[in-house]
């Protein structure tokens, strides 16, 4: 059913085009209830953007929450898959408090999730995806991409804490060169190594500018053994897998490498991405591989998955007066 009437905002536009377009991918629509268990968010708080959560008492003395997250409960009752793939899509309001505002906020969020015999081409699969979402939202749109499989293997070579890791990582993330320096000169790690993690913080770009610096700052480094090399070489390997996949499909020019996308290196690994659109200061969209939540959470098969944060779009004039589909 085609709808162009005004009792319909913009965002809610984009949010059924969005849906259409992953039910035209084979994904199926998930709906969950406004709240779990309690439990199911006090095991893996620090997933969570943020630790309050809205929580009341069942009739029958149970603690509930009112759902901050939609990826936990899809995990949750998903845990028989084996070899197949699960392929989910959601439009769901979660309760997080507000970055900006600091109150308790309903947050419209759609999204998509892949669990189980996730390969190479799930992946790609899955950022294509990102980036149709974005071409969605806006004309001009950019998708960044890392691996943080490779910032997981420096880190082994670097033998770090886990405290050292994790503000190693915060300086990754907000491109702080400087305090990166002060802290690997606290945790000695030597100047060939704190250039390796600098080459972290200062290489994004293109695929055809950064790949290439990373292959000759990883791959043609003496400091490593050749069992170390051939992971970087895998880790850099699936960048490029995605940059094919995006070439053949006439996207490439939305894509960027920046290793300043990072994430809880507890519960995601490999590839995480974020997507940005022009005249919107924060990203819209993110996601990435999560196959250590799952394991986290007893599970043997691997997932990824992206959310788009439709309360960060704007005004979304692309869909002035534009007809979109009603449907699944």
């Amino acid at each position: 059913m085609k709808i162009n009437e005004e009792i319909f905002s913009n965002k809610e536009k984009a949010m059924f085009a969005l849906r259409q377009l992953y039910a035209k991918h084979g994904f199926s629509m998930y709906r969950m209830s406004k709240f779990e268990e309690f439990g199911l968010y006090a095991e893996n708080m620090d997933f969570l953007d943020s630790g309050q959560i809205i929580t009341f008492t069942d009739t029958d003395g149970m603690l509930m929450a009112l759902k901050p997250d939609v990826t936990l409960s899809i995990v949750k009752n998903n845990r028989h898959i084996g070899n197949r793939i699960i392929k989910l899509y959601y439009n769901e309001n979660i309760y997080r408090v507000s970055p900006k505002t600091r109150f308790f906020k309903e947050i419209m969020q759609v999204g998509l999730e892949c669990l189980g015999a996730v390969d190479d081409a799930c992946i790609s699969e899955v950022l294509l995806l990102a980036a149709e979402s974005m071409k969605v939202l806006s004309d001009e749109a950019k998708l960044d991409v890392s691996n943080l499989d490779i910032l997981t293997q420096l880190f082994e070579s670097c033998g770090v804490t886990r405290e050292t890791e994790e503000q190693i990582t915060m300086c990754i993330s907000s491109k702080n060169a400087h305090g990166l320096e002060r802290i690997c000169r606290a945790a000695d790690l030597g100047p060939a190594r704190a250039e390796l993690l600098k080459t972290l913080v200062t290489t994004y770009g293109s695929p055809e500018e950064v790949i290439p610096k990373l292959e000759k700052s990883f791959l043609d480094n003496s400091l490593f053994t050749f069992e170390e090399k051939d992971s970087f070489r895998k880790s850099i390997g699936a960048l490029r897998k995605i940059v094919d996949a995006f070439r053949e499909a006439g996207l490439e020019d939305m894509l960027n490498i920046d290793f300043s996308v990072v994430s809880d290196l507890k519960y995601y690994n490999g590839i995480i991405f974020k997507g940005f659109v022009a005249g919107v200061p924060d990203g819209v969209l993110s996601g990435g591989q999560y196959d250590k939540l799952m394991k986290r959470m007893k599970r043997t098969s691997r997932a990824i998955g992206f959310g788009v944060y439709m309360d960060n779009l704007g005004k979304l004039s692309k869909f002035d007066g534009e007809e979109v589909e009603i449907g699944e």
